[in-house]
């Protein structure tokens, strides 16, 4: 390379991100060579001539190696009408106004909203919002249901979008997302 040796761009390279995997490729054959290139921060060092074949399997390697670890995606953010709610965040929105809620009413919003249009039990609330195990009345989902409704409903004593179906349970009318 004119005006620059393999060391000295290996050097800058690492100056500006110790992330970016390197393979350096050289024509200099010496273990003192190859040490050298890997001391200064080369992820891997391959001597010309070379086989194709082998510097693409190197360079799969070191991508192996040097990816960064692929972490799930947290859930989606559940969006009904004009409430909008982020489970990962923790984050509830209705239109652009950002509403708080404890954590066990932030559950049983995320568990109805992931349920829009169809009517949960108060047993499928229990199970799924406090757990097979809870032990309790329940009471306990009428106070959060009427607890909810003051935070998400216009008019919490004519509710629209947290609906009571007598003797069945509850369901969040979905809204218009379009």
């Amino acid at each position: 390379m004119p005006g620059m040796d393999g060391h000295d761009v290996l050097r800058r390279l690492r100056e500006q991100s110790n992330d970016v995997p390197i393979i350096y490729v050289s024509a200099r054959r010496r273990e003192l060579d190859e040490l050298v290139g890997l001391e200064l921060g080369a992820d891997d060092y391959v001597t010309k001539p070379f086989d194709i074949d082998i510097l693409l399997a190197r360079i799969k390697a070191v991508l192996r190696r040097t990816a960064a670890p692929h972490e799930p995606p947290g859930p989606e953010p559940l969006r009904t009408g004009d409430l909008w709610i982020d489970p990962a965040a923790h984050v509830v929105r209705i239109g652009d106004e950002e509403v708080e809620f404890t954590p066990k009413e932030f559950d049983l919003l995320v568990y109805l909203a992931q349920n829009a249009g169809q009517v949960v039990s108060v047993t499928e609330i229990l199970n799924h919002v406090w757990g097979e195990a809870w032990v309790g009345e329940e009471q306990t989902v009428y106070v959060h249901i009427r607890w909810l409704r003051t935070k998400i409903e216009a008019d919490p004593q004519h509710p629209q979008r947290l609906l009571t179906i007598r003797g069945v349970g509850y369901k969040l009318v979905p809204g218009d997302d379009g």
